[in-house]
């Protein structure tokens, strides 16, 4: 039943108290005919003709039209004529991490993470037409989209219950019978507003073209919204939606491929349980979406654009979205109406729309993009081109915003905070995510709470459940500009990452900058080959004051900035004695010049590319004495903040970027002053060297050795004194008082008193005088 395929999709629904409840739901998309086997094959009314059976013939090995192993051929007889069909899979259309959000009957928000094919959309050509268009899937087995050749537009979907790899094939047609064509719901008054706040006009439109400005990729990361009627539409069952949404955006993603702008979905919302605004009113409906988005959103996706996919018949109206909002949180979407079955006439109102979202007003009589009409044209056609206005707009809205010049990155996950969603956040001890995942999680439970006995479940500094003992280190040293750390045995985390402070001599000429030690000849060595050097004075001072894609110091907008005569040495690198061309990655370029018997070697970098830029100065890299390049200026050392010197770690350590010092070994922080172990305040403690452990040992014995000889001296002594005294006879103890006649003679010259002494110690007269003792003898 349809419940029992939703909730096989679904699994563990929360209760009614329950606020959220996060599932990474593995979903096998490809299951074509367990989870959409409700889709019906039967013939659209749009289909004016009906359908052709084709069986597609891959093209292997040496076949005709074979490309790189990226892509693939097949070979498709359908309209009277055979067509070779050549495509390449198009990467990242959807988020790896990509996130679906549904809705309990209670309202309560649920997330899924459904596992998705990334590799079976497909886009390409066909054989013998420069102006053929397709995309086509290959996730749900079989071939599935459309292939536009020669002007006509045909769409191909496996065959049900086929065993011999049999497709249908529909050729479509635009109802032009129509009083009233369908339309988009932007009136032109309404763009010219919109233009007008903007501060431009459509003067624009005039432009024959967009030379002067040379690109790769734009990148759009998109949030898509499907209504409540729409899932209705699709049996109320989920995963059919997803797999639409994934059609049309394949479709649209094809159309937009030729403006350079690459589309990725990062996040999708269906509204299984309720619309939560009214959809009457095209219009309304925009701006109440464009608010919910700001509100709500925004903060589970967070998006360049965000788009809602209504069902809804709003008469000749297609759809409707703001002019030049990308980027804008409040602004940046759009409204498009979805009915029947037609995912290319649905694909192309959605691009139409972004097309406003770019910047873009409908195109007028001057405008042109070859034979027939254009995609932003006012009133639906089955173009699959932009005109040259189109890309003119684009342009210009391209260069007063930033949002697009970067790729998404493919490991980035969107997620908003609560617990369940994998990330320790404030109030929780940890996260293990989805209940199956916490089931199997030693230290973390449901609820974000440690279990009995766990002091941590995640870190650097955690082990087995524990916190892992002080010293122990938890991120090496990386480079020369670089500073390790390590656990402080109390928390899980490994302390924040130091390295020397800005401004640190490294590695010879360069300079400790952000982490980096920048070297010009070293950066040569990398881009050019071993032996390659940073090249003359002259080579720097030619190519840098031009101010082209292959000299420069920055750009702005859509220009190339000229270095300065005191910054031609932080624009682009130049190097010399270069033996041969590099093995560089797709899209870069190399130059030679040569000037004066010097031949100067560069590449080339523009904004759109997906690569780092090799061929710019890095920031930190020497330009002069006391000087260094910081964001494409030589600035002298003096416009770096430094709050730390060498005499203020005694000389006996370095300043981190914190302005710390971090002490050598045997030395302690904060200001390497006191016998001790090494590291700053901010490194976490280090172990205990082997050097001071064999020291404090040395140490250890040495007081010991002086207590033992010590102790058997003095025992010595006093057995000495106990022998003499009680065990040595009488006799021989007066022998040994005894002196020399010299000496007795002597003695009793100049010490009368002891010759004295000696006979009152005499043991016979002590026992004469004991009866007596206390009176004193008389002389």
């Amino acid at each position: 039943s349809e419940t029992d395929q939703r909730d096989s999709l679904l699994p563990g629904a929360p209760t009614a108290g329950a606020l959220v409840h996060v599932r990474v739901t593995f979903l096998q998309l490809g299951l074509d005919v367990l989870l959409f086997s409700g889709w019906s094959h039967s013939v659209p009314a749009q289909y004016h003709s009906p359908p052709e059976v084709v069986i597609p013939l891959r093209l292997t090995g040496t076949s005709r039209g074979m490309k790189t192993p990226d892509w693939l051929s097949y070979s498709l007889h359908f309209g009277g004529q055979r067509h070779f069909v050549h495509m390449k899979a198009k990467k990242l259309l959807i988020s790896r991490h990509l996130s679906v959000f549904t809705y309990t009957d209670q309202g309560a928000l649920l997330e899924d993470q459904p596992y998705v094919q990334n590799d079976c959309y497909y886009h390409g050509y066909v054989e013998g037409d420069p102006q053929s268009l397709v995309a086509l899937s290959t996730c749900f087995g079989g071939f599935q989209g459309t292939l536009q050749i020669n002007d006509m537009l045909y769409e191909i979907t496996p065959k049900s219950l086929s065993d011999t790899f049999e497709h249908l094939v529909y050729k479509m047609d635009t109802d032009e019978t129509e009083t009233h064509p369908r339309r988009c719901a932007l009136t032109e008054e309404e763009i010219a507003r919109q233009l007008k706040l903007q501060g431009r006009d459509k003067s624009i439109s005039m432009q024959s073209g967009y030379e002067g400005w040379w690109t790769h990729r734009y990148f759009l990361e998109l949030a898509l919204v499907v209504d409540h009627n729409r899932f209705l539409h699709r049996e109320s069952n989920t995963s059919n939606v997803i797999r639409e949404v994934f059609l049309i955006l394949n479709r649209v993603s094809s159309l937009l491929i030729s403006l350079d702008v690459d589309v990725t979905l990062l996040g999708l919302e269906i509204w299984n349980d309720k619309n939560p605004m009214p959809v009457n009113n095209i219009g309304d409906l925009l701006r109440e979406f464009c608010s919910w988005r700001h509100k709500s959103l925004n903060s589970r996706i967070k998006s360049d654009l965000a788009h809602l996919f209504v069902q809804h018949h709003y008469g000749i109206y297609l759809g409707l979205a703001y002019v030049g909002s990308v980027c804008s949180s409040h602004y940046g979407c759009g409204v498009d109406r979805i009915l029947g079955e037609n995912v290319n006439s649905f694909g192309h109102t959605i691009a139409h729309e972004i097309g406003h979202n770019l910047g873009m007003a409908h195109d007028e009589s001057e405008c042109t993009c070859g034979k027939g009409g254009c995609i932003m044209a006012p009133v639906e056609n089955n173009s699959n081109k932009f005109s040259n206005c189109s890309y003119a707009y684009l342009i210009k809205t391209i260069g007063k915003t930033h949002c697009m010049n970067m790729p998404p990155n493919p490991f980035m996950k969107y997620t908003w905070e609560h617990c369940g969603n994998g990330v320790v956040e404030d109030g929780e001890e940890c996260d293990c995510g989805s209940f199956e995942l916490c089931k199997n999680d030693p230290c973390c439970q449901l609820g974000c709470t440690l279990k009995s006995g766990a002091h941590c479940a995640s870190g650097l500094c955690c082990k087995d459940c524990q916190f892992m003992p002080s010293g122990t280190v938890c991120r090496e040293k990386g480079n020369a500009c670089d500073l390790p750390e390590w656990c402080n045995g109390t928390s899980p985390n490994c302390p924040e990452d130091v390295y020397l402070q800005d401004g640190i001599p490294c590695l010879g000429s360069g300079y400790c900058y952000e982490k980096r030690c920048n070297n010009r000849n070293e950066q040569c060595r990398q881009t050019f080959g071993i032996n390659a050097r940073s090249a003359p004075h002259s080579c720097y001072k030619e190519l840098n004051t031009r101010g082209d894609r292959f000299g420069n110091c920055g750009i702005t907008s859509n220009t190339y900035i000229r270095c300065n005569r005191s910054d031609i040495l932080c624009g682009r690198i130049q190097c010399e004695n270069v033996t041969g061309i590099p093995f560089l990655r797709e899209h870069s370029t190399v130059h030679q010049t040569h000037l004066n018997g010097v031949t100067c070697w560069g590449t080339d970098y523009h904004r759109g590319l997906t690569i780092p830029d090799i061929g710019e100065v890095k920031d930190g890299t020497e330009c002069g004495r006391a000087h260094l390049c910081i964001s494409r200026k030589c600035v002298h050392m003096s416009n770096l903040q430094k709050k730390c010197w060498p005499t203020s770690c005694n000389m006996k350590g370095v300043c981190n970027n914190k302005h710390h010092c971090h002490c050598n070994i045997e030395w302690a922080p904060p200001n390497c002053l006191m016998n001790g172990s090494g590291g700053s305040i901010d490194s976490g403690p280090p172990p205990v060297r082997k050097v001071e452990v064999v020291k404090k040992e040395m140490e250890k014995i040495y007081l010991i050795w002086i207590l033992l000889v010590s102790f058997c001296g003095l025992s010595l002594f006093l057995l000495t004194i106990f022998w003499v005294r009680c065990i040595l006879p009488p006799k021989k103890r007066e022998q040994n008082v005894e002196t020399s006649p010299e000496k007795e003679e002597l003695n009793i010259q100049t010490s009368p008193k002891t010759e004295e002494l000696k006979v009152q110690t005499s043991p016979e007269e002590k026992k004469q005088n004991f009866p007596i003792s206390g009176n004193d003898p008389k002389p």
